[in-house]
């Protein structure tokens, strides 16, 4: 049985002796943080947030106290920066001092701080630097991996003429196509789309996305110290974090067994040699802990971020039939019917780059980002923020800020188009973050959303199960993420 956030808050509240840790960062430390919600003891803000709908509860703040506020999200005082302004003022223009990474109690219980997402400081940014660069030895952004993503499109291709124009659930065979291109390059191959441990893979990376993204992970997120103990649905994102852990590991060791030091097949054998250069250094970042969690962190977040963003692009071509009629016109004028679409299409099609971007902008996939931390004391906005203060960059406010877009509330391509129809790009375009956390797999995201939508709508007629006016593009749970709801649709062969 679930709780309310009453009972969660009066159960913080009688477990209080635990938590007397209420001074919470910037406080006592000489720090002015911007004016906010008074928050109550132990509890925050609380009774001024709904965890089923923060992004409304923030919007709503925002109106009040303006576009930096800070609001205590249990016993901790966050920064809120709303609207493009304030995001691109802290996050580029000052981003060395907004670079580290906040509290996100639901995953930190899981990667203590390890690996590339949830890093801080100098481990940070040496294992970032070193993921780049293999990343891009193993041809992130080159035409290899281009070549790697269009064969991944194929099987798509095939997959869905075998389902002969059926009702069809896009979301496992999207997921499975799009975790293969990350796979090829993280484990130097592919799995076949039948193979149950892939399978099972995939469906806990699907499951914990709704699950970080849910209310019981937003209740966790303000009371770890008193949801840890409590049995609930979040306890299964740490089951499945488990599972992924150990499947990671036993990658590793067969690599392990099977490593040969001139010829690296994938970033793992690299990781492994880097670990044998710097075995005899007692301050290396280099270790197999750190593998797992940042090979994890690759293989979680290249496959289901990409993959909730193909989902939520097909759901609103099928919403917007006329725009995918334009999307399809482009591609036989730049493309064909024969001849698979590159990257280096993109130039001729405008208007479907165009879409690509404003798909990204409207479903807004991380609508409150993922939590920075200021990494000195420091100075925005005539306020003084301590160093480790955690900050929360709202891109929700930044791809719906009225100063930006002429009408963020609907779906609209023109956003990205200039008064002759080519393709412009937007300022306030930050599905990938920006600044020095900017995701290091945009390249490569960005390849695959238009590789895979246009290769589909090449082949196939996408047509929804129900009228075009039913179909909700609203997310089925807003927490982390944004979440689709679920449908079908019928993949009908041109």
């Amino acid at each position: 049985m679930e709780f309310s956030v009453v009972t969660v808050a009066l159960l913080a509240i009688c477990l209080s002796c635990l938590l007397l840790f209420r001074k919470g960062k910037g406080q006592g430390t000489g720090g002015r943080l911007p004016p906010g919600p008074r928050p109550l003891p132990i509890v925050g803000n609380l009774f001024q947030l709904d965890p089923k709908n923060m992004v409304k509860s923030l919007l709503a703040l925002r109106e009040r106290y303006g576009s930096v506020y800070t609001i205590y999200l249990g016993p901790q005082p966050f920064v809120a920066l709303c609207g493009y302004q304030a995001v691109k003022e802290a996050l580029v223009d000052q981003g060395e001092e907004f670079s580290g990474r906040g509290d996100l109690p639901v995953v930190f219980r899981f990667t203590q701080g390890d690996g590339i997402a949830f890093s801080n400081g100098e481990k940070w940014k040496v294992l970032r630097r070193f993921a780049i660069q293999i990343l891009r030895d193993f041809g992130m952004g080159r035409r290899s991996i281009e070549e790697r993503i269009q064969e991944e499109a194929q099987c798509v291709v095939e997959e869905l003429a075998k389902t002969k124009a059926e009702p069809f659930d896009p979301t496992f065979l999207i997921s499975r196509a799009v975790s293969n291109v990350i796979c090829s390059i993280v484990f130097g191959d592919r799995f076949d789309y039948e193979d149950k441990k892939f399978l099972t893979l995939v469906g806990l990376m699907n499951d914990n996305f709704q699950r970080l993204s849910s209310w019981w992970a937003q209740v966790y997120n303000l009371f770890p110290h008193v949801i840890s103990y409590l049995p609930g649905p979040h306890n299964r994102i740490f089951e499945n974090f488990e599972k992924l852990r150990l499947f990671v590991l036993e990658m590793v060791k067969l690599h392990q067994e099977t490593l040969d030091p001139n010829f690296p097949r994938d970033f793992i054998d690299c990781f492994l040699l880097k670990m044998q250069q710097e075995k005899e250094d007692p301050l290396t970042y280099f270790h197999t802990n750190t593998l797992v969690m940042t090979t994890h962190n690759l293989f979680f977040g290249g496959t289901e971020t990409t993959s909730t963003t193909l989902r939520y692009g097909i759901l609103i071509l099928l919403k917007y039939p006329e725009k995918q009629a334009k999307v399809y016109e482009e591609i036989n004028q730049a493309v064909g019917p024969h001849r698979s679409p590159s990257i280096e299409d993109r130039a001729q099609m405008p208007y479907t780059e165009a879409l690509i971007h404003e798909i990204q902008r409207f479903i807004d996939i991380f609508p409150m980002g993922i939590p920075h931390a200021v990494t000195s004391d420091t100075h925005f906005r005539g306020y003084v923020l301590p160093k480790g203060t955690n900050i929360m960059p709202f891109f929700h406010s930044v791809h719906n800020d009225v100063t930006k877009f002429k009408d963020p509330g609907r779906f609209d391509p023109t956003n990205f188009l200039d008064e002759n129809g080519g393709f412009c790009r937007h300022e306030a375009f930050m599905p990938f973050s920006t600044g020095k956390r900017v995701c290091l797999g945009e390249a490569l995201a960005r390849m695959e959303i238009f590789l895979f939508l246009t290769t589909l709508v090449q082949r196939f007629t996408l047509q929804p199960v129900v009228p075009p006016e039913e179909i909700d593009t609203s997310p089925l749970i807003s927490g982390l993420g944004n979440v689709p709801r679920p449908y079908k649709f019928r993949a009908i062969p041109r």
